[in-house]
């Protein structure tokens, strides 16, 4: 299940372009035995995805959850702390629910303030190490600074930087599935 916000929803992307849906192509190809649900909202917060995260979990019942909440978190400006506390409790609700859990962290943009930005990036790092779970550091990285590979509104990524994600994602998360 991969549980994020616009990023990983495919906002502005064409269907089955944005990087979840590459990641179901990419399991099949590799005949690994599982189904992708992508349970992301675009707009959402780790305070949001905390709230609806039983359910999800009830719903998809995942063995792996791709957990790439917080940017929106950071793009209001909200409490580091709050988003890591958010982060954990879902890690934990998913850990309980028997699915492994992959992070993924995020980074802002220089204009929130070097203090925040790096306050914002560590809370990740601090998420993975109290939680022991893997860390895919930014889902941007290799092209973050790269406008060619953002939308008009140079937040969200464009279709060519979905693959660039799913590589990302893909070497945090393959040390994690199983085949069956």
């Amino acid at each position: 299940m991969v549980y994020g916000d616009s990023l990983s929803a495919g906002y502005g992307v064409a269907a089955g372009k944005d990087w979840a849906s590459l990641l179901a192509a990419r399991l099949r190809e590799e005949r690994f035995d599982y189904m992708v649900a992508n349970a992301s909202v675009s707009g959402e917060t780790t305070r949001g995805g905390l709230a609806r995260i039983a359910a999800s979990l009830e719903r998809h019942k995942p063995q792996v959850v791709v957990l790439a909440l917080g940017a929106n978190d950071g793009l209001r400006g909200g409490d580091p702390g709050a988003m890591r506390a958010n982060l954990e409790a879902i890690v934990d609700a998913s850990r309980k629910a028997g699915a492994r859990v992959l992070l993924v962290g995020m980074r802002l943009p220089p204009n929130y303030g070097a203090a925040y930005a790096e306050k914002f990036r560590k809370t990740f790092a601090e998420v993975a190490a109290s939680r022991n779970v893997p860390l895919v550091p930014f889902l941007f990285e290799g092209f973050a600074a790269d406008r060619a590979y953002f939308q008009p509104d140079t937040i969200h990524p464009s279709e060519k930087a979905q693959p660039l994600m799913l590589e990302t994602v893909w070497k945090g998360l393959r040390p994690l599935l199983k085949r069956r």
